[in-house]
């Protein structure tokens, strides 16, 4: 069992523990970090970009020689951790001896810890991992070009005891983003402003899909369910007595029938004929 241990503090910080763990070699262009190992620890490449303050992306597509435990720092204002997995499986724990939970292909797992205890990725060794991160930060928001996006991000993925993790099913409009991602052909600033634009939508259907989604989903629901309350209520407060009083006898006959045309209910005749005798 290989133990590493990164900084969650900044991008630089993170390709450097990982360079120096896995004795690869580092290197960077245009906020392009490439990290290559072929070592007795591992074999593959460790990818990513820092992209603003905001938002930066790791990609692993890597076998490493033995079983992994990589303990990423924890503190106050650590990022959100938007994990989509494409090939073997990576397991998430809180703590050496937290809980496991594995994400496997095609599954994302969304991972925010505040707390004391660090989190804990798994790899089991000689078994090829391939998976993309987005780090999310949402702190000193002050500057950042997308704020209500970032606040929305800090207010959903959060959670009272410092441990967030939700594991699902990879939304497919997102794998089709991170695609997309992954074939920019453009070069230097416009590349970089066409990533960190994919991101932030991925980012987006996230947010939209654990929270805005369901409201969408329901809305259109409450809309008719209230119609019909206040259609209720106004039938309700009539006086039955009253609509009847000197109502010919074809009009008596007529009223049913458009009550269950109108409100789809059904009224016994014989009952309109007692009210109104």
């Amino acid at each position: 069992m290989k133990k590493l241990y990164i900084n969650t503090g900044g991008i630089n910080a993170i390709f450097n523990n990982l360079k120096d763990s896995l004795n690869g070699t580092l290197t960077l262009e245009n906020n392009q970090y490439n990290l290559a190992v072929k070592s007795k620890y591992a074999n593959g490449i460790i990818s990513g970009i820092a992209l603003n303050k905001q938002i930066c992306h790791i990609q692993f597509d890597i076998v490493f020689n033995d079983d992994v435990e990589l303990s990423m720092e924890s503190f106050a204002n650590s990022p959100i951790l938007f994990t989509y997995c494409f090939e073997g499986t990576l397991s998430h724990s809180f703590g050496i001896n937290g809980e496991r939970k594995n994400i496997k292909p095609n599954q994302a797992g969304i991972i925010r810890n505040t707390s004391n205890i660090n989190s804990v990725l798994c790899f089991e060794g000689y078994k090829k991992v391939h998976f993309s991160m987005i780090c999310t930060n949402t702190y000193n928001l002050e500057m950042a070009e997308n704020t209500t996006l970032f606040s929305d991000l800090n207010k959903v993925f959060n959670s009272k005891w410092g441990n967030y993790i939700h594991i699902g099913q990879q939304n497919l409009k997102i794998a089709e983003k991170l695609k997309e991602f992954n074939e920019v052909p453009q070069k230097g600033i416009v590349k970089n402003l066409l990533k960190n634009r994919i991101l932030e939508s991925i980012l987006e259907i996230e947010l939209d899909q654990h929270t805005y989604g369901y409201a969408k989903n329901i809305k259109p629901i409450i809309v008719i369910a209230n119609k019909q309350i206040e259609e209720l209520k106004r039938i309700s407060s009539l006086n039955v007595l009253d609509v009847f009083s000197g109502v010919s006898l074809a009009g008596r006959n007529y009223f049913p029938r458009l009550i269950k045309e109108k409100y789809h209910l059904s009224i016994n005749k014989s009952y309109i004929q007692k009210l109104v005798s």
